[in-house]
């Protein structure tokens, strides 16, 4: 049943789940310092987890995006897969990684009912990545791409946050990436939080710059499918991948919203800049599925038309790893 409409018409039918705020990554735009705990680290438990997933899914939704942090630095990832994947009605079970692990685990995690991929590579030349994560790690992730592109698996897409350093230098080593890859590249623009004011000051590209460079290259858009993200994807007979760009400082960003989010300690967010949440949690227990749907439902309510990142304001978002990006 499609119960999930909010007060401006939009539906959703894609839930982004954070299974933790753990990474071990130090990406300079998000934890440069590394991970530093906010609280105890009680995050949602498989068996919790299998609850939120079924009631989501009662409710509409058929596609769960596993999150961080890092999602894969907890050692019952592939059960959490498994658990979301024999749910009724999701038919879609994604992760969002750094890929540290990927070229060993990813032939499980596709067992266990993973069937599409994200990968955060923000730069295909080795000492900016490197210098960009804090990790010399980007042949071995690269590798995990192929892999998983051998598997078989419904999509593999890469995500590369903009950045000056990388904007328009880069651009050309991403297209030589996916000529033969069935790959989706989507460019980010950086966001800013609340732990990044002055790095986003000093960093933060106009996605019109990569508009104005795949016109120039001959790349021409594509529709959105119906339970895509916001990205709006570019198309080239020459090439087998798609490249394209995540803008949510574009106006309208919002317009097309469908998915939810829920943090690692169970609570709701309507947005990913907003405040606060609704606490999910204690209502994640065998006998109380009727009354975490009507919780869910009821809070879309609250549900404001948009974020207000172009005025300066993040919400109490500290940092992305804090709530899954």
């Amino acid at each position: 049943m499609d119960r999930l409409v909010d007060g401006f018409g939009r539906r959703f039918n894609y839930l982004r789940l954070s299974v933790t705020e753990v990474c071990n990554f130090r990406c300079t735009y998000c934890l440069p310092d590394g991970y530093r705990k906010s609280g105890p680290t009680q995050f949602l438990n498989v068996e919790e987890i299998g609850f939120l997933t079924e009631a989501f899914a009662r409710l509409g939704v058929h596609k769960v995006r596993l999150t961080g942090g890092e999602p894969t630095v907890r050692r019952d990832i592939g059960q959490i897969i498994a658990k979301a994947a024999q749910t009724a009605g999701i038919d879609k079970v994604a992760m969002t990684t750094n890929g540290w692990n990927l070229a060993r685990r990813i032939g499980d995690w596709h067992a266990a009912g993973l069937t599409h991929l994200n990968v955060s590579i923000d730069s295909l030349d080795g000492e900016a990545f490197h210098r960009i994560t804090g990790h010399d790690r980007l042949r071995s992730v690269v590798e995990g791409v192929d892999r998983a592109l051998g598997l078989g698996m419904a999509s593999v897409k890469v995500n590369a946050v903009l950045l000056k350093e990388t904007a328009e230098s880069g651009l050309g080593g991403f297209a030589d990436f996916v000529r033969e890859r069935p790959v989706a590249v989507r460019f980010i623009e950086l966001m800013r939080t609340n732990d990044n004011a002055d790095y986003f000051a000093a960093h933060h590209a106009s996605g019109q710059v990569l508009r104005d460079w795949l016109e120039r290259e001959g790349w021409t858009s594509r529709a959105r499918g119906a339970d895509d993200g916001p990205a709006v994807e570019y198309v080239h007979p020459d090439y087998a991948g798609r490249l394209g760009l995540i803008a949510p400082y574009a106006a309208g960003f919002c317009d097309g919203c469908n998915r939810l989010r829920v943090t690692s300690r169970g609570l709701l967010r309507l947005c990913l800049f907003g405040e606060g949440g609704v606490d999910l949690r204690e209502l994640l227990t065998e006998g109380r599925g009727e009354e975490l749907q009507e919780r869910i439902v009821a809070s879309l309510i609250g549900k404001r038309a948009g974020h207000a990142l172009a005025d300066g304001l993040s919400g109490d978002t500290r940092n992305l790893a804090q709530l899954g990006g």
